[in-house]
């Protein structure tokens, strides 16, 4: 039987969300310290752990099939890999910080400014395309200290939350792009093996539903299903049920995470009462 090859990152943040989904997904994965690869033992997958800047060459070399990876890393890399996934996790921006004393007023500050950054070519496109010359110097690891010890005037790094910058005393500017875990593919990968990654991809998109909505339970006045019904957009119909009390029903739906306590307010306002909240493991439509 074939085995479909991921390369996920070796550590780190995204690591940990990548083997999370695959778990989320029912996929037992078997790894110890120290371990380059390991197998599933309940499906045709086998993961390989590398550096975080070698997966899209990799993948492009048909060494792994697939990989979870920032599509920022494919981008600056310049990999024209298909992405059949957006994932939703690991999210974080590539942004422009200076230090906080730095007189900013957009980008022309930085004419002939140094800039380090671990994202050279992304760097340079961002401002060769807002007629921007800078000078680039290209550092892995701490960037964020580079403006500290006098390497450069700026960064352009990966920010999150913000707190590495403001530990280092520095502001964020501007964001150059906007990134995701994605799900990537090789231009070599076979149709057997593709077949294999539409099952996980299933898997996936069936996870990824689930994490977006909850099920929700209430108690409605039969007078008031219809009005009810009408705010809940997810599933086709809700599933309704008598109550022991005359004129009373129960609805069961789901609704959208991102719209959570609109709904909620709007279904209060319907007539809804005794509204119960549940997360939602797998959803399958």
């Amino acid at each position: 039987m074939n085995t479909l090859k991921i390369a996920i990152q070796k550590s780190g943040r995204l690591n940990e969300d990548s083997l999370k989904i695959l778990k989320d997904c029912g996929i037992s994965i078997e790894n110890g310290n120290d371990q380059l690869k390991a197998t599933a033992s309940n499906f045709p997958l086998e993961v390989l752990y590398l550096r975080n800047s070698d997966i899209p060459q990799y993948v492009s070399d048909g060494v792994a099939d697939i990989a979870i990876v920032g599509d920022n890393l494919l981008i600056e890399k310049g990999n024209d890999l298909e992405i059949v996934e957006r994932l939703g996790f690991s999210k974080c921006r590539v942004s422009v910080a200076v230090p906080k004393t730095f007189d900013y007023d957009g980008l022309k500050s930085l004419q002939g400014k140094k800039i380090a950054t671990s994202y050279p070519n992304t760097v340079q496109r961002f401002f060769n395309g807002n007629g921007i010359d800078v000078e680039i110097h290209q550092i892995s690891g701490s960037v964020e200290i580079a403006p500290n010890i006098g390497l450069s005037d700026a960064i352009v790094d990966i920010v999150s939350t913000g707190s590495t910058l403001f530990k280092n005393n520095l502001k964020e500017v501007e964001v150059i792009l906007k990134s995701e875990a994605v799900l990537a593919v090789s231009p070599k990968i076979d149709p057997e093996k593709r077949e294999l990654l539409q099952k996980l991809q299933f898997r996936i998109q069936s996870v990824l539903k689930a994490r977006k909505s909850k099920y929700i339970l209430m108690n409605v006045p039969n007078t008031k299903i219809q009005a009810v019904s009408s705010i809940l957009p997810v599933l086709k119909s809700p599933t309704i049920m008598p109550l022991a009390e005359e004129g009373w029903s129960s609805l069961h739906s789901v609704i959208n995470e991102d719209t959570f306590w609109e709904v909620i307010d709007r279904l209060k306002e319907a007539g809804a009462e005794g509204i119960l909240v549940c997360p939602i493991e797998k959803m399958v439509l």
